[in-house]
């Protein structure tokens, strides 16, 4: 194999190939990234057994065939060299080494067969259907922020993504939830989704996809099956197993008599509650608030290190509520609104509260409180 490439295409492909790959692993052909030289294209593909990535990219190829190396020193490497340099990748014949040369800087690395490398079998995909980036970008990134931690809850360890009914007819919805908060975001359906089976789309694959997201008009070519999921650009392609289990029914957790309502600029309601959680006690991190008309103060009283209070002008004509939250959470879901006012709407204070964007109902956020 004998290929001249471009410094910058070779750093992305390569950059997202290293990413997919685990630092420790027991199987050392899968440290590596296979590359594979044919025609005008080279090939670069990883994968840790449960995600595979393969990116292709321009190439002057002189002598086809493949080869696999380590990805995280390739990606090292390349990402060393100054910007505009034209790379060759050469691998002799039965040489066991695969040489970079740029410029005066010359590298020789150690390969393994291409034919050891694991590829992922394909898969008959029930669905198969386009979205515009930017529409899964907001689904994944308004909800992977409360997915679970818990090794022992795996099946909340990723994004359950399925179709739903909503008070606008289908959608496409994505939910997470560790049992503290839970993020429940809603799109217009997609031409060819409606078949979709509900698929639970793991922690790291969601932010492995996120990379290939960043232009808001490509379309995104999705096909899901039962076990697999597949997100896929002109030059990427991202597959992955999905998480085997069942997601629990979330719609049991949202409230739906809560009437109490508050708002607030969510922005300024951000900045205060990290204000005044920096005297919280870092174990239990409570803030309450304190509601009265038109009027919200958020508290923190930690007998080790302080007490803090902030007051807030706001919108709410309701009767006097006290209510205590975990500060992260709260900052969290805060973050997630794009428009100006949040609208937080309580029942009691040992209730969970529903928070969503101004009057759009597509993305919605459930807290439970804390006693403070």
């Amino acid at each position: 194999m004998k290929i001249s490439i471009e410094r910058a295409t070779l750093l992305r492909a390569v950059a997202q190939a290293q990413s997919v790959v685990e630092r420790r692993n027991t199987i050392p052909i899968l440290a590596n990234v296979l590359v594979e030289a044919e025609g005008d294209t080279v090939t670069f593909r990883a994968t840790d057994l449960d995600i595979e990535v393969l990116d292709k990219a321009p190439a002057v190829v002189e002598r086809s065939g493949g080869t696999t190396v380590s990805a995280v020193t390739l990606h090292e490497i390349v990402r060393k060299l100054p910007d505009g340099a034209l790379v060759s990748l050469t691998e002799e014949p039965g040489s066991g080494r695969l040489t970079v040369a740029a410029g005066r800087s010359n590298f020789s690395l150690a390969t393994l067969p291409k034919d050891d490398f694991p590829v992922m079998a394909t898969s008959e995909y029930q669905s198969n259907f386009s979205a515009k980036a930017a529409v899964l970008r907001r689904l994944f990134d308004k909800s992977k922020f409360a997915i679970s931690t818990e090794e022992t809850r795996y099946y909340l360890n990723g994004v359950y993504m399925h179709v739903a009914e909503s008070e606008d007819g289908r959608v496409l919805r994505c939910v997470a939830t560790d049992g503290h908060r839970l993020a429940r975001i809603d799109a217009p359906l997609p031409e060819g989704a409606a078949d979709m089976p509900g698929v639970i789309v793991p922690r790291k694959t969601v932010g492995e996809m996120r990379k290939l997201l960043d232009d808001d008009d490509m379309d995104i070519a999705v096909s899901v099956s039962e076990t697999k999921v597949r997100f896929a650009t002109p030059e990427i392609t991202l597959t992955s197993k999905v998480i085997d289990g069942t997601f629990p029914d979330y719609t049991r957790v949202i409230p739906q008599g809560n009437t109490r309502k508050l708002e607030v600029d969510a922005s300024e309601f951000a900045k205060a509650v990290d204000r005044v959680a920096t005297v919280s006690s870092e174990r239990s991190r409570a803030v309450k608030l304190q509601l009265d008309e038109d009027r919200l103060i958020l508290s923190v009283n930690a007998p080790d290190s302080g007490a803090a209070e902030e007051e807030l002008a706001v919108a709410y004509a309701d009767e006097h509520l006290e209510i205590g939250f975990n500060a992260k959470y709260l900052l969290e879901i805060a973050s997630q609104v794009d428009r100006e006012n949040a609208v937080f709407l309580f029942n009691s204070s040992g209730d969970p509260t529903l928070m969503r964007e101004g009057t759009d109902t597509s993305a919605v956020y459930v807290v439970m409180p804390m006693r403070v």
